[in-house]
Parts: structure tokens; C-alpha cells; sequence
């Protein structure tokens, strides 16, 4: 009888796997009002633990803020008032060629620490704001958006694109975009307006580590494992994947623990 279970819950975790049925990154954290939509489907309220795939679009409220880990190890922090959309992202740690993260900030703020994606297929990294498009080098970086866009560089550098030309900036400096056409150019600290002071400021105290509530995944960048309390673990198609997310079927097929449009 017990083959029999093993059997099946290994067919079962199989077909989630190829299904995608785990998606690709869960809310590690989730303070406030936090919301999250599929595609055209309405907004509806996350929680820690609870799963995300691409085609979603995230929002923050006032006072709210919420760390996003992905299945390579990246972490997105979106500051409070933020909306935030996940366009695209593939991992297969086996697969590198395949790499690919796409994502849009339409207001507020965020900051962003290079998965494996980032260390091993930095070119296939790209986060797009009304007035640039930033590319990265290994990196822990902030942006946010006020009438024009801020960048702060905490390690590693970025480069930052638009009509008006590409710049690079280096860890510990500061850019700014005051349009799509308009070249970006370093800043003083003293050239930041206060919203954009406090959003850097309150990106560079999130608790990045992850917890036992976490599942005991990855502890920082790069380490291509994540998990979901209750959700799910992915680490690419390997054979750990498969064993640790066979474990978790159970709460994969809730579809409470995964962000959806029904």
C-alpha cells in the first residue's frame, strides 16, 4: 500500500512539475495591504508563503511593503505605494540558455539582489521603468520613481538605458533619469527629493534572510533555491527538485497557495 502511495504521490508531483503548477517565486515576506493579479483577473489580497507566476502584477498600499524570492535566489523588495509587474521569468538551473527575467515598475519603488540568473546570464536581466531600462552586473540596486527616475546602487553596478543613451553606475552611486529621452546622470544625495530618500531608506532595512517560516531555502543571491511556507519548493529540473517538491504536492495543489485569476 505504501508503493502504491509513493507511486502516486511521485506521478502527481511529476505532473505539477511540468505543469508549472509551483510557478516561479512566493512572498516572503508581506506587510500591510499587499495585493496581487493575474493577467486581466481581479486583485486579490497575498500572503506569506503564498505562490506567483509570470503575467503578474503586484501592488503595495500605503504603509505596506512586500519581498518577492524567486526560484534563482532573486529578491525584489517593493516599497510601500508600489505597482510592480512580473512580465517574464524562466529557470532551469541545467538550462542556462533559457534564462530570462523581465519586469516593469509603473510607480514607487524597489529594490533588486541578482539571483543565479543575474551571476551566470546577466544579459537576459532586464527591469523597466516609464524612463529607462536597467540591465545589471551582479548586483544589489534600488529604484524609484517620482516625476522622474532614481537609481541607488548598493553593490555591484547597472546599466541604465533610454533614447538619450546608456550609463553605467558603480556601487555606492546614485543616478538620476529625468525622462526617456534625457541621458541619466550621477547625483548627490542632496539632489534626491524626500519620497525618494525615504523609499531607499526603508528598501535598505528590509530583512532579506531567509527563516525556518521560509522552509529552510536559500539564505541569499544566488543560491537558486526558494520556498514557500506551505507552498512549494523549486530549485530547476534537478532530481532535488523533484524530491523536496514531492513533499510539498499536497499544499501545491491548494489553490490557495498560489496566485491566481479564478
Amino acid at each position: 500500500m505504501s508503493r502504491r502511495i509513493a507511486a502516486w504521490m511521485f506521478a502527481l508531483g511529476a505532473l505539477l512539475f511540468a505543469s508549472g503548477a509551483l510557478a516561479n517565486g512566493f512572498f516572503q515576506m508581506v506587510k500591510g495591504n499587499v495585493t496581487a493579479a493575474v493577467g486581466s483577473g481581479p486583485a486579490t489580497a497575498v500572503k506569506p508563503g503564498q505562490r506567483f507566476q509570470p503575467g503578474t502584477s503586484f501592488t503595495t498600499g500605503t504603509n505596506s511593503q512586500a519581498i518577492l524570492r524567486f526560484d534563482d535566489g532573486q529578491a525584489i523588495v517593493l516599497d510601500q505605494n508600489t505597482e510592480f509587474r512580473l512580465t517574464g521569468y524562466n529557470f532551469d538551473r541545467a538550462k542556462p540558455q533559457q534564462d530570462n527575467v523581465a519586469m516593469q515598475i509603473l510607480k514607487g519603488a524597489l529594490r533588486s539582489i541578482t539571483g543565479l540568473i543575474g551571476q551566470r546570464n546577466r544579459s537576459r536581466f532586464a527591469l523597466t521603468t516609464p524612463q529607462m531600462t536597467i540591465g545589471i552586473r551582479g548586483t544589489d540596486f534600488m529604484v524609484a520613481l517620482t516625476n522622474q527616475g532614481y537609481v541607488s546602487v548598493l553593490q555591484g553596478s547597472v546599466s541604465v538605458t533610454n533614447s538619450g543613451g546608456t550609463a553605467t553606475f558603480g556601487a555606492g552611486s546614485l543616478g538620476g533619469v529625468a525622462s526617456s529621452t534625457t541621458l541619466p546622470a550621477t547625483i548627490t544625495a542632496a539632489a534626491l527629493p524626500p519620497s525618494a530618500s525615504a523609499a531607499f531608506s526603508a528598501l535598505s532595512a528590509a530583512n532579506l534572510t531567509l527563516g525556518a517560516a521560509a522552509g529552510g531555502a536559500a539564505t541569499g543571491a544566488g543560491t537558486g533555491a526558494a520556498a514557500g511556507a506551505g507552498g512549494g519548493v523549486t530549485f530547476g529540473a534537478t532530481a532535488a527538485a523533484i524530491a523536496v517538491g514531492v513533499a510539498g504536492v499536497a499544499a501545491a495543489t491548494n489553490k490557495n497557495n498560489t496566485v491566481s485569476n479564478h
